[in-house]
């Protein structure tokens, strides 16, 4: 696999992400389809999920073979009151969405080919590799992406 043009896509998602959050009105914020997240939902999320990624890849890179990549119950902390998914602001989430994965693309930009093979054991799904962590944060930015566009349309 070319490492640039993974590292590519990657930056890709993260624009697409970015335009679609840039164009939501505040008075959009909470708007949802039934039973759906609001798009102020899925940035608090995509921050939360992107935070854990940057500690991810830095495990899988940096640690020996089998290291632990910790799951999280996603569901547990949308719903969490403390964690404000329904209520908070969304600019400190949006600023570390975009700092963690502009730093997580300085790393990608690193790697070699045999580094997409570095695997680590994650709790939930088992073995994760670097080429695995790399596809699915990938593709995740996009998933919401259209999640905020569902959820305006």
């Amino acid at each position: 696999m070319d490492t640039t043009a993974l590292a590519t896509e990657y930056e890709a998602s993260t624009q697409y992400v970015a335009d679609i959050i840039a164009a939501v009105s505040k008075s959009d914020l909470d708007k949802h389809q039934p039973g759906g997240w609001s798009p102020r939902q899925v940035i608090h999320h995509l921050a939360d999920s992107e935070a854990q990624s940057y500690a991810r890849l830095r495990r899988l890179v940096a640690e020996p073979s089998g290291t632990i990549i910790q799951g999280y119950d996603e569901s547990a902390w949308a719903d969490s009151e403390i964690l404000g998914y329904t209520e908070l602001p969304t600019e400190n989430s949006i600023a570390v969405l975009l700092a963690v994965r502009a730093a997580s693309l300085d790393i990608l930009k690193r790697l070699k080919e045999s580094d997409l093979n570095r695997a680590g054991v994650h709790t939930e799904s088992g073995a994760f590799t670097v080429a695995q962590w790399i596809k699915g944060y990938s593709n995740h930015p996009r998933d919401h992406g259209n999640q905020i566009k569902e959820a305006l349309a």
